[in-house]
C-alpha cells in the first residue's frame, strides 16, 4: 500500500520559525545574566517581554490571513514589528518621556 505524504505547509513552518526565535529572543537575557552583571532582568521583565512577543506572534498571523496582497500583508507585519519595537524601546529606555 503506498502512503502519499502531503507536501509542508508553509504557515506551520513560518510559525514554527517564529516561536523559535522568539524563545530563543526571550532566553537571551537569561543567558546574559549568567556572564555580566549589567543585564538584571526580574520575572516580570521576562513575563511582559513574553506577552510583548506573543502579541507580536499574533499580530504577525493576522496581518498574514487579513493582508490580500503581498504588499498589504508586508505593510501590515511591518507595522506590527515598528510598533512592537518602538514598545519596546520605551520600556527599556524611557524614549518619549
Amino acid at each position: 500500500m503506498t502512503t502519499i505524504q502531503a507536501a509542508p505547509n508553509p504557515a506551520q513552518l513560518w510559525r514554527k520559525t517564529y516561536w523559535l526565535f522568539a524563545l530563543l529572543l526571550l532566553a537571551t537575557p537569561l543567558v546574559a545574566m549568567q556572564f555580566t552583571s549589567e543585564v538584571f532582568w526580574t520575572a516580570s521583565d521576562f513575563l511582559v517581554f513574553g506577552v510583548m512577543l506573543a502579541i507580536l506572534g499574533l499580530l504577525l498571523e493576522g496581518a498574514a490571513r487579513i493582508g490580500k496582497t503581498i504588499r498589504a500583508r508586508s505593510l501590515l507585519m511591518a507595522g506590527a514589528v515598528f510598533a512592537f519595537l518602538l514598545v519596546w524601546a520605551e520600556l527599556a529606555v524611557g524614549i518619549f518621556g
